[in-house]
């Protein structure tokens, strides 16, 4: 009789599986570590994953309030989220700008005058926001010139002619700005640096409300962004005396330019910049980025922009750094020389 090892083949296939399980539970093992890094990004929303607040630290009417709706309208037609323009006006930007650098929320934009990161540092003794570390810039979004102006009802035909006013009556000629510090404000300062005239300063919370005393002959004179003053030119309820670019504007083609009325060489120009809160998301920074290229390249906003005078940028947030470091420094000389300080 020949004796069988008793379970002998039933101990193999155990053993086998055994083996099988701890093989795959080393398997497990392995790839536990990169599915754990790759969950939060497979579980990170796309942004926007809400509505997006872009604030405009000026009154609405402005020409920094035109391009943020603008924008706003196409950004909410990309996005598929509700994209709302918010007005904090104050402090020639400052109140809105330090409410968006507090924002912290991931979802909030700031629409910015260049004045406000290029003047304001200069001008305020203190800042409820640090320019540099509170900021990430996107893009330059548009630019655009000056219009020196006039009530209708002024004697003033021309730029001569308010120079010379201004000249005879030191301190006597006033002008209306969107606030301390503002690209408005800064305007006619340096206007008044070249043409060596001494005019009195008006504050307002926005370039509308400015323009509307204008209108109304309270105040003698405006250095406007040609999109917001270029409308009430041709409607007669301004008189254009210059435009500040170094060629006439094809929106006001019969307005001569500073230049070419007696002071050879000189130009300003506005710009409107998009901005985020320090923290926000890289992915949102180059999402809000390549999709503001995108908008601005669409025929209607670029009719639109040049409808009102002004010209689409959309360059990259290492140029618009750049610039805001090389303009600041011009306007620093530019309030030490005039011994501007905000009022």
């Amino acid at each position: 009789m020949t004796r069988a090892a008793p379970f002998s083949s039933r101990r193999r296939p155990l053993a086998w599986l055994a083996r099988l399980a701890r093989l795959t539970q080393l398997g497990l093992a392995a790839l536990l570590p990169a599915a754990l890094v790759a969950s939060p990004a497979a579980a990170q929303a796309p942004w926007p994953s809400r509505q997006v607040t872009m604030i405009v630290p000026f009154a609405p009417g402005g020409s920094t309030d035109v391009v943020a709706r603008l924008l706003a309208q196409k950004f909410g037609e990309l996005w598929g989220q509700t994209v709302v323009v918010e007005n904090r006006a104050g402090a020639g930007g400052n109140i809105g700008t330090a409410a968006a650098a507090k924002a912290g929320d991931g979802h909030t934009l700031l629409m910015a005058s260049g004045s406000i990161f290029t003047v304001n540092p200069h001008l305020f003794a203190s800042l409820p926001f640090d320019p540099r570390k509170d900021f990430v810039p996107i893009t330059n979004v548009a630019t655009g010139p000056m219009v020196v102006s006039v009530p209708p009802s002024s004697d003033v035909k021309d730029l001569k002619g308010l120079i010379a006013k201004a000249k005879a009556s030191p301190g006597k000629v006033n002008f209306g700005s969107a606030g301390p510090g503002s690209q408005v404000h800064m305007a006619a300062e340096r206007l008044a640096f070249v043409t060596g005239i001494d005019i009195t300063h008006i504050p307002y919370k926005g370039e509308s409300a400015a323009l509307t005393d204008v209108m109304a002959g309270q105040v003698d004179m405006v250095v406007a962004n040609i999109g917001a003053a270029s409308p009430l030119a041709t409607g007669g309820k301004l008189r254009a005396l210059a435009v500040t670019s170094a060629e006439r504007s094809k929106m006001l083609p019969d307005v001569p330019t500073v230049a070419e009325s007696g002071f050879p060489g000189f130009e300003n120009t506005g710009w409107f910049g998009l901005l985020a809160p320090a923290g926000t998301t890289q992915a949102a920074i180059d999402r809000v980025h390549r999709d503001t290229v995108a908008v601005l390249a669409q025929p209607d906003v670029v009719a639109r922009l040049q409808g009102v005078g002004m010209a689409p940028v959309g360059n990259t947030p290492a140029a618009l750094g750049k610039a805001i470091e090389a303009e600041s420094k011009v306007w620093a000389e530019v309030v030490k020389s005039r011994n501007i300080k905000a009022n």
